[in-house]
């Protein structure tokens, strides 16, 4: 079972990956302001309970976390530590994380963390080589049991090959949805998939993003085709890891 868990809503752009945010269009279709930060009534989801006492939601659930903010948000500093908490009394299930501030991770941060919860994948984005060489040699250094990069939106030809290491288990790169959306070049996914081959890093190109360019000629795709055309790409490569 995949639940999204979002503890709480609203973020701030910090970078320029965040300009066409997906969670700024859709709350501004409801007239909301993303910018105020607060909790959720879904806060303690993963460890509610039905009347018999039972948890609502099974071992093994994988739990898309904090995906209408960012994790490691400066505003939510205090509620992380309970929301640390939750995950791990949860040890049962998996939880996903992605985020733009990895800088920030100490923060906050279980006593107990060690080497990291087996049961927890933290994501790093990276937009352009800016910010791959900003956050990933940092990221990379971090005591988490599985790391994965999120190139996504891609928004120029970024080199990973410095940066794709055996404690990396994945990289995803997808192009930018919306009607402002930047052009993903399918030559950039290319080429990180290639770099992630040749260090034996598994790879999965989500999506094409809205203005997506092929051999010289830009396509618009309209948003309910853009995953499906990237899996009809077939250019997806697992490795198994060890962990």
């Amino acid at each position: 079972m995949e639940v999204l868990w979002n503890p709480w809503h609203g973020c701030h752009k910090y970078s320029e990956g965040c300009m066409h945010c997906y969670v700024y269009r859709r709350d501004e279709q409801y007239e909301l302001d993303t910018s105020r930060i607060y909790k959720t009534k879904a806060f303690d989801l993963p460890i509610k309970k039905d009347k018999q006492g039972n948890y609502k939601y099974p071992s093994n659930t994988l739990f898309f976390t904090c995906f209408t903010s960012d994790f490691f948000l400066e505003e939510a500093d205090e509620w992380r530590k309970e929301t640390w908490k939750i995950i791990r009394e949860r040890n049962d299930c998996s939880f996903f994380i992605v985020t733009k501030r990895i800088h920030r991770f100490y923060t906050s941060l279980p006593e107990d963390w060690k080497e990291g919860y087996k049961h927890v994948t933290i994501c790093c984005t990276v937009e352009n080589q800016k910010r791959a060489e900003e956050r990933v040699p940092f990221f990379l250094s971090l005591p988490i049991q599985h790391k994965q990069l999120i190139c996504e939106p891609i928004l120029e030809r970024i080199d990973l090959l410095p940066f794709l290491f055996p404690s990396l288990e994945e990289v995803t790169v997808g192009g930018e949805s919306g009607r402002n959306a930047r052009i993903c070049d399918y030559q950039w996914v290319l080429e990180i998939r290639d770099a992630c081959i040749q260090h034996h890093v598994s790879f999965h190109f989500k999506q094409t993003g809205a203005r997506f360019v092929k051999d010289g000629k830009l396509y618009k795709i309209p948003r309910k085709y853009q995953i499906m055309q990237a899996k009809k790409a077939q250019i997806d490569v697992f490795f198994f890891y060890k962990n």
